[in-house]
């Protein structure tokens, strides 16, 4: 595996670590962890840091949900058309083109089941190439980008078998 490689494992488990920390485990020197990190960042490879939140610890948890879209394509208009007018929405948190029953994946993050239904029909469904849009609300997080949300109970029921 190539330092590159290393270092976007790396980041991807934890975009916290220091240069140090990615070069003491990649065996590479500070200086070309840096220049490793800025030519990724510069190729558009590493385009942000985040935080993996459980909402459910903060007092006002915010309503999200996974809103499938289907859209009809016509001469002047392909999905990335589409999926520019819908990413640049601030309720929009992802955006994917997916395979199947349905055209995009679309997650949303408003303050209430309301204010998502009003952005879907607002907002989403008057786009005139989207011909139908079905919201599914999240009910539970159990596992966020790798990282799970258990709260470290162990099940402690019997297990029953005849």
């Amino acid at each position: 595996m190539s330092v590159r490689e290393e270092v976007l494992s790396l980041l991807g488990e934890n975009a916290r670590y220091s240069t140090a920390d990615l070069a003491r485990q990649t065996g590479a020197d500070e200086d070309e962890i840096e220049a490793t990190i800025e030519a990724l960042e510069d190729e558009g490879v590493i385009r942000g840091y985040q935080a993996v939140v459980d909402w459910r610890r903060i007092d006002d948890e915010p309503v999200r949900a996974l809103v499938e879209c289907n859209v009809t394509l016509d001469r002047e208009t392909g999905y990335d058309d589409i999926a520019d007018r819908l990413a640049k929405f601030p309720e929009v948190e992802s955006l994917r083109l997916v395979s199947g029953e349905y055209d995009f994946s679309m997650g949303v993050r408003a303050d209430s089941m309301s204010a998502v239904s009003r952005f879907v029909s607002e907002k989403v469904a008057p786009v005139p190439e989207i011909t139908q849009t079905v919201t599914h609300y999240l009910m539970t997080t159990y596992k966020e980008r790798g990282v799970e949300f258990d709260d470290g109970h162990d099940d402690d029921r019997l297990s029953v078998s005849p």
